[in-house]
């Protein structure tokens, strides 16, 4: 289990959340008044991480949400051929190969180090973040 949960009135802004089984960035949250037999609504809009897609939800102050824990490691580029990035992890020395997109591609380099990001079993380069 690679998330855990939290009631939707703990979330802060740039803190994370699954929307859609997807690792989201919270870039806003607006919370409207409780109604005469209602509770009060929370609107969240979030950014995937790895997508970069926005998503809008809205949920009731107390509902429990996913939230998913995020590792972020550091690992040595040991080559970069076909749009693809093969990186050995620094601390286990695990090596796997990371999709680029055509502006990480420039920015990817062999023999040098780069931080990414694991989450739900996808992984992903951090560059400036």
């Amino acid at each position: 289990m690679s998330w855990q949960e939290a009631e939707v009135r703990e979330l802060k802004v740039g803190r994370y959340m699954l929307v859609d089984d997807s690792p989201c960035k919270i870039m806003d949250i607006t919370t409207s008044k409780p109604g005469k037999h209602g509770e009060a609504k929370a609107r969240i809009v979030a950014i995937g991480i790895f997508d970069n897609q926005k998503r809008s939800v809205v949920f009731p102050v107390k509902h429990k949400v996913k939230v998913p824990i995020i590792e972020k490691k550091n690992a040595q580029v040991l080559s970069v051929a076909n749009k693809e990035a093969q990186l050995m992890d620094s601390e286990t020395y695990e090596t796997f190969l990371i999709s680029l997109s055509d502006d990480e591609l420039d920015k990817v380099k062999a023999g040098t180090e780069v931080s990414y990001w694991e989450a739900m079993g996808v992984r992903k380069i951090m560059l400036g973040n």
